[in-house]
Protein backbone atom coordinates (compact mmCIF):
# COMPACT_ATOMS: atom_id res chain seq x y z
CA UNK A 1 0.00 0.00 0.00
CA UNK A 2 1.46 3.34 -1.05
CA UNK A 3 2.04 6.21 1.32
CA UNK A 4 -0.76 8.19 -0.32
CA UNK A 5 -3.30 5.42 0.43
CA UNK A 6 -2.95 4.82 4.13
CA UNK A 7 -5.76 3.06 6.02
CA UNK A 8 -6.78 6.40 7.53
CA UNK A 9 -7.15 8.16 4.18
CA UNK A 10 -9.26 5.28 2.90
CA UNK A 11 -11.39 5.04 6.04
CA UNK A 12 -12.50 8.69 6.02
CA UNK A 13 -14.31 8.60 2.64
CA UNK A 14 -15.70 5.14 3.44
CA UNK A 15 -17.21 6.48 6.66
CA UNK A 16 -18.67 9.43 4.75
CA UNK A 17 -20.21 7.13 2.14
CA UNK A 18 -21.59 4.88 4.87
CA UNK A 19 -23.23 7.82 6.66
CA UNK A 20 -24.83 9.06 3.44
CA UNK A 21 -26.20 5.61 2.62
CA UNK A 22 -27.29 5.11 6.24
CA UNK A 23 -29.32 8.33 6.31
CA UNK A 24 -30.82 7.53 2.91
CA UNK A 25 -31.73 4.05 4.15
CA UNK A 26 -33.44 5.50 7.23
CA UNK A 27 -35.43 7.87 5.04
CA UNK A 28 -36.36 5.29 2.39
CA UNK A 29 -37.37 2.64 4.91
CA UNK A 30 -39.40 4.98 7.12
CA UNK A 31 -42.68 3.11 6.65
CA UNK A 32 -41.03 -0.06 8.02
CA UNK A 33 -38.52 1.37 10.50
CA UNK A 34 -40.95 3.69 12.31
CA UNK A 35 -43.24 0.93 13.68
CA UNK A 36 -40.28 -1.38 14.38
CA UNK A 37 -38.45 1.32 16.34
CA UNK A 38 -41.60 2.27 18.24
CA UNK A 39 -42.28 -1.37 19.16
CA UNK A 40 -38.71 -1.93 20.38
CA UNK A 41 -38.81 1.20 22.55
CA UNK A 42 -42.17 0.12 23.99
CA UNK A 43 -40.70 -3.34 24.63
CA UNK A 44 -37.90 -1.88 26.75
CA UNK A 45 -40.43 0.18 28.70
CA UNK A 46 -42.83 -2.71 29.32
CA UNK A 47 -40.22 -5.42 29.95
CA UNK A 48 -39.93 -4.75 33.66
CA UNK A 49 -43.72 -4.78 34.33
CA UNK A 50 -44.04 -7.86 32.13
CA UNK A 51 -41.25 -9.61 34.04
CA UNK A 52 -42.79 -8.63 37.39
CA UNK A 53 -46.15 -10.12 36.38
CA UNK A 54 -44.49 -13.24 34.97
CA UNK A 55 -42.69 -13.88 38.25
CA UNK A 56 -46.10 -13.98 39.91
CA UNK A 57 -47.36 -16.80 37.74
CA UNK A 58 -48.89 -15.06 34.72
CA UNK A 59 -47.77 -16.47 31.34
CA UNK A 60 -45.81 -14.15 29.08
CA UNK A 61 -48.36 -14.59 26.31
CA UNK A 62 -51.24 -13.53 28.54
CA UNK A 63 -49.33 -10.50 29.84
CA UNK A 64 -48.35 -9.50 26.30
CA UNK A 65 -51.96 -9.85 25.16
CA UNK A 66 -53.14 -7.67 28.03
CA UNK A 67 -50.63 -4.89 27.28
CA UNK A 68 -51.30 -4.89 23.53
CA UNK A 69 -55.08 -4.96 23.97
CA UNK A 70 -54.83 -2.02 26.37
CA UNK A 71 -52.77 -0.04 23.86
CA UNK A 72 -55.17 -0.99 21.06
CA UNK A 73 -58.19 0.09 23.09
CA UNK A 74 -56.56 3.43 23.87
CA UNK A 75 -55.80 4.02 20.19
CA UNK A 76 -59.31 3.03 19.06
CA UNK A 77 -60.93 5.09 21.81
CA UNK A 78 -58.87 8.15 20.87
CA UNK A 79 -59.79 7.73 17.20
CA UNK A 80 -63.49 7.40 17.96
CA UNK A 81 -63.64 10.30 20.41
CA UNK A 82 -61.46 12.78 18.51
CA UNK A 83 -62.31 11.84 14.92
CA UNK A 84 -65.13 14.37 14.59
CA UNK A 85 -63.49 17.43 16.24
CA UNK A 86 -60.17 16.82 14.48
CA UNK A 87 -61.81 16.37 11.08
CA UNK A 88 -63.86 19.51 11.69
CA UNK A 89 -60.71 21.43 12.59
CA UNK A 90 -58.91 20.19 9.47
CA UNK A 91 -61.87 21.13 7.31
CA UNK A 92 -62.05 24.64 8.75
CA UNK A 93 -58.31 25.23 9.01
CA UNK A 94 -57.83 26.95 5.59
CA UNK A 95 -60.70 29.35 6.30
CA UNK A 96 -59.43 30.02 9.83
CA UNK A 97 -55.97 30.92 8.54
CA UNK A 98 -57.49 33.13 5.86
CA UNK A 99 -59.69 34.89 8.42
CA UNK A 100 -56.69 35.51 10.67
CA UNK A 101 -54.75 36.97 7.76
CA UNK A 102 -57.70 39.18 6.86
CA UNK A 103 -58.06 40.44 10.43
CA UNK A 104 -54.36 41.21 10.69
CA UNK A 105 -54.29 42.86 7.29
CA UNK A 106 -57.29 45.05 8.12
CA UNK A 107 -55.44 46.77 10.93
CA UNK A 108 -54.77 50.38 9.97
CA UNK A 109 -51.12 51.36 9.54
CA UNK A 110 -50.11 47.74 10.08
CA UNK A 111 -46.60 46.82 8.90
CA UNK A 112 -47.95 43.40 7.95
CA UNK A 113 -50.57 45.08 5.77
CA UNK A 114 -47.89 47.15 4.05
CA UNK A 115 -45.81 44.04 3.39
CA UNK A 116 -48.88 42.22 2.05
CA UNK A 117 -49.70 45.10 -0.32
CA UNK A 118 -46.12 45.18 -1.54
CA UNK A 119 -46.21 41.44 -2.14
CA UNK A 120 -49.48 41.75 -4.08
CA UNK A 121 -48.00 44.48 -6.24
CA UNK A 122 -44.92 42.38 -6.91
CA UNK A 123 -47.05 39.39 -7.87
CA UNK A 124 -49.06 41.59 -10.22
CA UNK A 125 -45.86 42.71 -11.95
CA UNK A 126 -44.57 39.17 -12.27
CA UNK A 127 -47.84 37.66 -13.49
CA UNK A 128 -48.45 40.33 -16.14
CA UNK A 129 -47.84 39.16 -19.71
CA UNK A 130 -44.74 40.41 -21.49
CA UNK A 131 -46.92 42.22 -24.05
CA UNK A 132 -48.20 44.49 -21.31
CA UNK A 133 -51.85 43.78 -22.03
CA UNK A 134 -52.54 43.74 -18.30
CA UNK A 135 -54.03 40.25 -18.31
CA UNK A 136 -53.42 38.44 -15.06
CA UNK A 137 -52.68 34.77 -14.69
CA UNK A 138 -55.11 33.07 -12.39
CA UNK A 139 -54.21 29.90 -10.51
CA UNK A 140 -57.02 27.86 -9.00
CA UNK A 141 -56.13 26.25 -5.68
CA UNK A 142 -58.27 23.37 -4.61
CA UNK A 143 -59.83 23.94 -1.22
CA UNK A 144 -59.39 21.30 1.40
CA UNK A 145 -56.21 19.85 -0.11
CA UNK A 146 -54.66 19.53 3.35
CA UNK A 147 -57.66 17.59 4.60
CA UNK A 148 -57.55 15.28 1.60
CA UNK A 149 -53.85 14.68 2.16
CA UNK A 150 -54.51 13.79 5.79
CA UNK A 151 -57.27 11.38 4.75
CA UNK A 152 -54.93 9.84 2.18
CA UNK A 153 -52.21 9.28 4.79
CA UNK A 154 -54.58 7.96 7.47
CA UNK A 155 -54.70 4.33 6.22
CA UNK A 156 -50.90 4.17 6.05
CA UNK A 157 -50.55 5.57 9.57
CA UNK A 158 -53.14 3.16 10.95
CA UNK A 159 -51.41 0.22 9.28
CA UNK A 160 -48.10 1.26 10.86
CA UNK A 161 -49.74 1.53 14.28
CA UNK A 162 -51.30 -1.92 13.87
CA UNK A 163 -47.98 -3.40 12.74
CA UNK A 164 -46.18 -1.86 15.73
CA UNK A 165 -48.78 -3.28 18.16
CA UNK A 166 -48.55 -6.79 16.65
CA UNK A 167 -44.75 -6.72 16.69
CA UNK A 168 -44.82 -5.52 20.30
CA UNK A 169 -47.04 -8.47 21.19
CA UNK A 170 -44.54 -10.97 19.78
CA UNK A 171 -41.65 -9.25 21.55
CA UNK A 172 -43.42 -9.32 24.91
CA UNK A 173 -44.77 -12.85 24.44
CA UNK A 174 -41.26 -14.16 23.77
CA UNK A 175 -40.13 -12.97 27.19
CA UNK A 176 -36.37 -12.56 27.45
CA UNK A 177 -35.63 -14.98 24.61
CA UNK A 178 -34.03 -12.46 22.25
CA UNK A 179 -32.03 -10.84 25.03
CA UNK A 180 -30.74 -14.20 26.21
CA UNK A 181 -29.70 -15.23 22.72
CA UNK A 182 -28.00 -11.90 22.14
CA UNK A 183 -26.06 -12.10 25.41
CA UNK A 184 -25.19 -15.80 25.07
CA UNK A 185 -23.76 -15.17 21.60
CA UNK A 186 -20.91 -13.21 23.20
CA UNK A 187 -17.74 -15.18 23.89
CA UNK A 188 -16.19 -13.68 27.00
CA UNK A 189 -17.85 -13.71 30.41
CA UNK A 190 -16.93 -10.06 30.89
CA UNK A 191 -18.77 -9.16 27.69
CA UNK A 192 -21.82 -11.13 28.79
CA UNK A 193 -21.93 -9.35 32.15
CA UNK A 194 -21.43 -5.95 30.54
CA UNK A 195 -24.14 -6.55 27.95
CA UNK A 196 -26.53 -7.63 30.69
CA UNK A 197 -25.84 -4.46 32.67
CA UNK A 198 -26.39 -2.30 29.58
CA UNK A 199 -29.77 -3.95 28.89
CA UNK A 200 -30.81 -3.60 32.52
CA UNK A 201 -29.84 0.07 32.56
CA UNK A 202 -31.70 0.80 29.32
CA UNK A 203 -34.84 -0.84 30.69
CA UNK A 204 -34.59 0.96 34.02
CA UNK A 205 -33.75 4.48 32.87
CA UNK A 206 -35.86 4.50 29.72
CA UNK A 207 -38.85 3.22 31.67
CA UNK A 208 -38.32 5.80 34.41
CA UNK A 209 -37.92 8.63 31.91
CA UNK A 210 -40.93 7.79 29.73
CA UNK A 211 -43.04 7.04 32.79
CA UNK A 212 -42.17 10.39 34.36
CA UNK A 213 -42.70 12.27 31.09
CA UNK A 214 -46.06 10.57 30.54
CA UNK A 215 -47.28 11.55 34.01
CA UNK A 216 -46.00 15.11 33.57
CA UNK A 217 -47.64 15.43 30.16
CA UNK A 218 -50.91 14.09 31.55
CA UNK A 219 -50.82 16.76 34.24
CA UNK A 220 -50.01 19.37 31.61
CA UNK A 221 -52.94 18.26 29.45
CA UNK A 222 -55.29 18.43 32.43
CA UNK A 223 -54.01 21.90 33.35
CA UNK A 224 -54.24 23.24 29.80
CA UNK A 225 -57.74 21.81 29.37
CA UNK A 226 -58.83 23.47 32.62
CA UNK A 227 -57.35 26.81 31.54
CA UNK A 228 -59.11 26.63 28.17
CA UNK A 229 -62.38 25.83 29.94
CA UNK A 230 -61.94 28.90 32.15
CA UNK A 231 -61.37 31.02 29.03
CA UNK A 232 -64.62 29.69 27.55
CA UNK A 233 -63.09 27.62 24.74
CA UNK A 234 -65.66 25.02 23.67
CA UNK A 235 -63.11 22.40 22.55
CA UNK A 236 -61.12 22.53 25.77
CA UNK A 237 -60.90 18.73 26.01
CA UNK A 238 -59.42 18.49 22.52
CA UNK A 239 -56.84 21.14 23.40
CA UNK A 240 -55.97 19.31 26.63
CA UNK A 241 -55.38 15.99 24.88
CA UNK A 242 -53.48 17.81 22.16
CA UNK A 243 -51.24 19.39 24.81
CA UNK A 244 -50.57 15.93 26.27
CA UNK A 245 -49.58 14.49 22.88
CA UNK A 246 -47.64 17.47 21.52
CA UNK A 247 -45.54 17.82 24.66
CA UNK A 248 -43.72 14.61 23.74
CA UNK A 249 -42.14 16.68 20.96
CA UNK A 250 -39.54 19.05 22.48
CA UNK A 251 -39.62 22.74 21.59
CA UNK A 252 -41.94 22.46 18.57
CA UNK A 253 -44.87 20.85 20.40
CA UNK A 254 -45.54 23.81 22.68
CA UNK A 255 -45.39 26.32 19.83
CA UNK A 256 -47.74 24.32 17.60
CA UNK A 257 -50.16 23.76 20.47
CA UNK A 258 -50.26 27.46 21.30
CA UNK A 259 -51.04 28.37 17.69
CA UNK A 260 -53.82 25.77 17.45
CA UNK A 261 -55.35 26.95 20.74
CA UNK A 262 -55.42 30.53 19.44
CA UNK A 263 -56.99 29.39 16.15
CA UNK A 264 -59.73 27.48 17.97
CA UNK A 265 -60.45 30.50 20.15
CA UNK A 266 -60.56 32.69 17.06
CA UNK A 267 -62.99 30.28 15.34
CA UNK A 268 -65.49 30.92 18.13
CA UNK A 269 -65.39 34.65 17.49
CA UNK A 270 -63.82 35.41 20.84
CA UNK A 271 -62.50 38.85 21.70
CA UNK A 272 -58.89 39.89 21.28
CA UNK A 273 -58.13 39.50 24.98
CA UNK A 274 -59.51 35.96 25.03
CA UNK A 275 -57.20 35.06 22.15
CA UNK A 276 -54.23 36.55 23.95
CA UNK A 277 -55.22 34.93 27.23
CA UNK A 278 -55.68 31.47 25.71
CA UNK A 279 -52.35 31.61 23.90
CA UNK A 280 -50.50 33.04 26.89
CA UNK A 281 -52.03 30.46 29.24
CA UNK A 282 -50.97 27.59 26.99
CA UNK A 283 -47.46 28.99 26.59
CA UNK A 284 -47.12 29.68 30.33
CA UNK A 285 -48.22 26.14 31.23
CA UNK A 286 -45.73 24.53 28.83
CA UNK A 287 -42.98 26.91 29.96
CA UNK A 288 -43.59 26.13 33.63
CA UNK A 289 -43.54 22.41 32.87
CA UNK A 290 -40.35 22.60 30.81
CA UNK A 291 -38.37 24.88 33.12
CA UNK A 292 -39.43 23.78 36.61
CA UNK A 293 -41.46 20.58 36.79
CA UNK A 294 -39.60 18.32 34.37
CA UNK A 295 -36.07 19.23 35.60
CA UNK A 296 -37.13 18.57 39.20
CA UNK A 297 -38.72 15.17 38.49
CA UNK A 298 -36.50 13.72 35.77
CA UNK A 299 -33.23 12.15 36.86
CA UNK A 300 -30.09 14.18 36.24
CA UNK A 301 -28.64 11.24 34.30
CA UNK A 302 -31.47 11.57 31.77
CA UNK A 303 -31.05 15.27 31.04
CA UNK A 304 -29.78 15.92 27.56
CA UNK A 305 -27.67 18.52 25.80
CA UNK A 306 -30.23 21.03 24.52
CA UNK A 307 -28.51 21.90 21.18
CA UNK A 308 -27.88 18.22 20.42
CA UNK A 309 -31.47 17.38 21.36
CA UNK A 310 -32.77 20.08 19.02
CA UNK A 311 -30.61 18.79 16.15
CA UNK A 312 -31.67 15.19 16.75
CA UNK A 313 -35.35 16.17 16.80
CA UNK A 314 -34.90 18.17 13.59
CA UNK A 315 -33.04 15.28 11.95
CA UNK A 316 -35.69 12.68 12.77
CA UNK A 317 -38.42 15.13 11.75
CA UNK A 318 -36.65 15.41 8.39
CA UNK A 319 -36.44 11.65 7.77
CA UNK A 320 -39.52 10.36 9.67
CA UNK A 321 -41.85 13.38 9.84
CA UNK A 322 -44.00 13.83 12.98
CA UNK A 323 -43.45 10.32 14.36
CA UNK A 324 -39.71 10.91 14.11
CA UNK A 325 -40.01 13.94 16.37
CA UNK A 326 -41.75 11.79 18.98
CA UNK A 327 -39.28 8.89 18.97
CA UNK A 328 -36.20 11.13 18.69
CA UNK A 329 -35.87 11.69 22.44
CA UNK A 330 -36.16 7.99 23.46
CA UNK A 331 -33.65 7.05 20.76
CA UNK A 332 -31.22 9.69 21.99
CA UNK A 333 -31.68 8.44 25.56
CA UNK A 334 -30.85 4.87 24.50
CA UNK A 335 -27.74 6.13 22.71
CA UNK A 336 -26.67 8.11 25.79
CA UNK A 337 -27.21 5.11 28.09
CA UNK A 338 -25.19 2.90 25.75
CA UNK A 339 -22.36 5.45 25.67
CA UNK A 340 -22.46 5.87 29.46
CA UNK A 341 -22.13 2.12 29.97
CA UNK A 342 -19.27 1.54 27.49
CA UNK A 343 -15.92 2.85 28.72
CA UNK A 344 -14.48 4.00 25.34
CA UNK A 345 -17.70 5.94 24.64
CA UNK A 346 -18.10 7.52 28.07
CA UNK A 347 -16.95 10.94 26.87
CA UNK A 348 -19.56 10.82 24.11
CA UNK A 349 -22.23 10.06 26.70
CA UNK A 350 -21.06 12.98 28.81
CA UNK A 351 -21.20 15.24 25.75
CA UNK A 352 -24.81 14.21 25.13
CA UNK A 353 -25.73 14.96 28.75
CA UNK A 354 -27.17 18.21 30.01
CA UNK A 355 -25.32 21.02 31.76
CA UNK A 356 -26.58 19.81 35.15
CA UNK A 357 -24.24 16.83 34.96
CA UNK A 358 -21.15 19.02 34.56
CA UNK A 359 -20.41 19.11 38.26
CA UNK A 360 -20.44 15.31 38.41
CA UNK A 361 -17.85 14.91 35.65
CA UNK A 362 -14.28 14.13 36.64
CA UNK A 363 -11.69 14.27 33.86
CA UNK A 364 -9.42 11.95 35.83
CA UNK A 365 -12.08 9.28 36.25
CA UNK A 366 -14.03 9.11 33.00
CA UNK A 367 -14.18 5.32 32.89
CA UNK A 368 -16.26 4.82 36.03
CA UNK A 369 -19.63 3.44 34.99
CA UNK A 370 -22.81 3.81 37.06
CA UNK A 371 -24.05 0.45 38.33
CA UNK A 372 -27.73 -0.18 37.56
CA UNK A 373 -30.06 -1.93 39.91
CA UNK A 374 -30.19 -5.65 39.03
CA UNK A 375 -33.28 -6.86 37.22
CA UNK A 376 -34.21 -10.21 38.65
CA UNK A 377 -34.98 -12.92 36.15
CA UNK A 378 -33.42 -11.39 33.03
CA UNK A 379 -30.15 -13.36 32.99
CA UNK A 380 -30.20 -16.99 32.11
CA UNK A 381 -28.56 -19.62 34.28
CA UNK A 382 -25.72 -19.77 31.77
CA UNK A 383 -24.88 -16.11 32.30
CA UNK A 384 -25.16 -16.33 36.07
CA UNK A 385 -22.85 -19.34 36.09
CA UNK A 386 -20.36 -17.42 34.01
CA UNK A 387 -20.49 -14.53 36.49
CA UNK A 388 -19.79 -16.86 39.42
CA UNK A 389 -16.86 -18.41 37.58
CA UNK A 390 -15.52 -14.96 36.81
CA UNK A 391 -15.74 -13.92 40.47
CA UNK A 392 -14.01 -17.12 41.56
Amino acid sequence: MSATHTPKTIAIPLVGIFLILFVQGLSSGASFLIPVTSAILAYFVLSRPRRWLSQRGLPNGLVALGFTLLILLLVVGALIYFAEPVSDLLRRLPWLVRDVQREIGSLSDSPIRAVAEAADAMNAMIDTDEDGDGKMKVEVVEEGSASKQILFLAPMVLSQVLFAIIFLYFLLASGDFFLRRMIESLDRVEDKSRALEVVETIELRLGQYLGAITVINAGLGLSVGTLMYLWGIEQYMVIGVMAFALNFVPYVGGLVGTCIAVLLAFSQGESFWVLVGAGASYAAATGLEGQLITPSLVSRQMRLNAPILFLVVAFFAYIWSIIGMIVAVPILIVIKIFCDEIAPLHNVGHFLGGAEAEEDFDVDDTTVMPQPAPVEGLASSHIEAGREAHRG
